[in-house]
Order: structure tokens, then sequence, then C-alpha cells
């Protein structure tokens, strides 16, 4: 195991989270502004309680009240900062009946508030399955379906939330419908690539088209989409401003002056990585393999395409574990596959570290690179060898980053 290459690795990746944590970028974005209104707060998403400490570390005096809705433990670490705030756990990454509640305590909450509030709305990846309140006819069941095939298919983020929004009263701009007319900002973490508000959270506060007709659904989705009523018309509605905070590009950027600093060469790559996870991993690792000594990173979002049932495991999990076997007995290379918010797909593990020795370890404990992967088992082995990384929440989410340290030209 390259101890040396990972605990670098590991510190890098550290300091580029903690450079767009969720607290942080929105604390100093509250202190930029001058919010004469009364500022009533709504957070919604895996950096939501992150987000919400950091408005109530600038803003104390303003803010009246708080309602905080997220993934069951990614508000742990923060809700000893939020006194009077209330908080909801929702279902991620499937939609559950606590997400139907969330959507009518959402709608409530706005309802609630006095005219003259201003609305701070701050958005995080992970918004889109916590907080629903579908169409007429639209129940949760249906929900759930819908979302288990969307998730599986290996679609771009981008066309499984206008899906959703298509599903929604509240999505592509639905929401709009129940500001009332009160002053109102959004504030983003970009967890998608091109940072399109439209996008980030299904875009609550900003219209979007309706998804077109795709040769990819099942017969039984095309069915569904084709009979729902009509959405709202919410295009003459004022669009609040939305304001990004934090990115996958910063983070990136962070990284790499970290390493700068210590006198390491660090060069960024591709930052809009798609497509298939294990494809992914192969070809980065075919790439590490002819590239210098130093930091070399990349980041986006991958997709699985997953078998019916799957195992343990993410798309950082699947693509660290095919790059794994390009760079098996390759001495002096090190990759990391992380998602930033802590979490890989339905797992607790935020990804996986591995190198030239992580099949040997592995199959050392009778598992099977290939099988684990043809089974969207990813995590399993890689727990075997001794690679997966556990962050915990880590109060941001901005997409996936792939860090890889060359110590040498690699050789067999």
């Amino acid at each position: 195991m390259e101890i040396n290459n990972r605990r670098l690795i590991l510190d890098l990746a550290r300091h580029a989270l903690a450079c767009v944590a969720g607290d942080q970028v929105t604390e100093h974005a509250a202190h930029s502004c001058d919010f004469w209104q009364p500022l009533h707060v709504v957070a919604i998403g895996k950096a939501a309680a992150a987000m919400a400490a950091g408005v109530q570390r600038a803003l104390p005096r303003q803010l009246r009240r708080t309602l905080v809705i997220t993934r069951p433990g990614h508000a742990d670490n923060w809700q000893r900062e939020l006194p009077g705030a209330e908080l909801i756990e929702a279902g991620h990454p499937l939609p559950t009946q606590g997400s139907l509640v969330a959507g009518e305590r959402l709608l409530a909450w706005l309802a609630e508030a006095d005219s003259d509030a201003h609305i701070l709305l701050l958005l995080s990846g992970g918004a889109s399955s916590l907080v629903e309140v579908p169409l007429a006819g639209v129940d949760l069941a249906l929900l759930q379906r819908v979302n288990r095939w969307l998730l599986g298919s290996g679609l771009s983020i981008g066309q499984i939330n206008r899906v959703r929004c298509r599903l929604s009263r509240i999505k592509g701009g639905g929401l709009l419908q129940y500001l009332h007319g009160r002053t109102t900002s959004v504030w983003l973490l970009s967890d998608v690539a091109g940072d399109d508000p439209a996008v980030i959270g299904s875009g609550l506060c900003y219209p979007a088209s309706s998804p077109a007709a795709s040769a990819e659904y099942p017969d039984w989705l095309a069915e569904t989409l084709a009979g729902l009523p009509p959405l709202p018309d919410v295009s003459a509605l004022p669009v609040p401003e939305h304001r990004l905070l934090a990115n996958l590009e910063q983070a990136c950027t962070a990284l790499a002056d970290a390493a700068h600093d210590q006198g390491l060469k660090c060069t960024l790559h591709d930052l809009s990585l798609d497509g298939d996870a294990e494809t992914t991993g192969r070809q980065l690792a075919d790439e590490l393999a002819r590239l210098p000594p130093g930091i070399h990173v990349w980041g986006g979002e991958t997709t699985v395409r997953l078998p019916p049932h799957p195992g343990r495991g993410g798309r950082n999990q699947q693509l660290a574990l095919a790059a794994a076997q390009v760079l098996a007995r390759r001495d002096g290379i090190s990759l990391l596959a992380l998602g930033t918010d802590g979490s890989d797909g339905a797992s607790e593990d935020a990804g996986a570290l591995v190198d030239g020795g992580t099949i040997a370890r592995g199959e050392l404990a009778g598992l099977d690179a290939a099988r684990q992967l043809r089974n969207a088992d990813a995590g399993r082995f890689l727990e075997a060898s001794g690679d997966l990384v556990s962050t915990g929440p880590t109060g941001t989410n901005v997409r996936d980053m792939m860090v890889a340290c060359v110590r040498s030209q690699a050789s067999r």
C-alpha cells in the first residue's frame, strides 16, 4: 500500500473540502450582504445544516426563522449552532414519506412568513429527493418507482432532474407560486456540470423546460409522463437572484494551490467528466501511466447503470475499482475517487483510494474485481482491500473529485 501517497492525497482532499465547506462559504457571503428586512432562512440539501449555520454566525440579529431539510445524520455536526431552527430529516437518494412531509411543511412555512420577510433559500445537492410536493395523481409509490429507475439508468443528473420536475408542483420553478411576492434570494452550492440553477436541486425557483421524449425511457415511464396533468404556468412570475457560492472548480483550484504551496507540481485536467464510471476509471488509469510525476486532478460526475440487485458502493467506488484493475502491480501511482458530500451512491462511504496493490489485496479475501463490478458491488471488494474512504457528512456537495499522485514513471 502506497502509504505516503495516500496520506498526501487525503490531506489535499481535506483542504479542498474545507475551502468549499457550506458553513464557511455561506458565512462569507452573508457578511457581504445588507439584509434590511427580517431574514427567514430555508435550507434544503445534504449541506443544508452547514449552510444555515453560516448564516446564523454572520447575521444572528437579522435572523427570524430557520427551516432545515436534510438527509439523516447530515445536521449532526452543525445542529448546536442552530438554536430554534426547525429540522426535518427526509429521504435520500429515494424520496420517502418524510420527503412529502418536508414538502408540505415547506409550503406551510412559506405561508407563515411575515409579509415583509426576506426569504433566503439555501440549496445544495440532494434537495431533489429530500423535499417533494407531487402533482395530483402522483403518489409516493410512483415517485419511488420513477426515481429508482432514473438513478440506475445511467442518465446524467440534468436528464434525471428534468423528469423529476415533470412530476412535481414545486420543482422546475414551481415553488415561485408559493413565495407570495416576498423578497427572495437563492444561494447555491453546485453539484452539477455548468452550475445550471435549473438543475441544482431541480430548480425550485428557476423555471425549466419539460423533459423531451427519450428512447431511453421504458414504456411505462413514457406513458406516465404523457398522462400527467399540465404543470402550472410560472413564466410570468419574477425569478429571484441566484448566487453561486461554491463549485467543483473552486475545490480543485484550492487543492492545486495547496499542492503548489508544498512545492509539488499539480495539474488540473478535465473537470467535467461524465459517462460510465467503469470506462472513465480505466481511461484515467491508462492516462496516469503516461503522465509525469506530480499531483493530477479530475472532476465531474460519472454514472452507473445498475443491475436488478446491486451490491454495495457507488459511482466513485465503481470508478476506483475499474482503475485499480489497470493499475494492478504498478508502483508509485495512487488514485482517489471521492464524493465531496461524504457519500457515494447508497453507501455511507465517500469513495475509495486505490493503488497498484488494490487488486491483490482484494483477491486475498477471495473476491474477483470483475465480478464485483458487474454486480455494482465494488464497495465489498474495496472494503476487503482496505481502500474505502469514509469522511462522514462534509457539509458541502460539489460533485466528485479524482485526485492522483504519481511518484515516478510507473512500471510493472
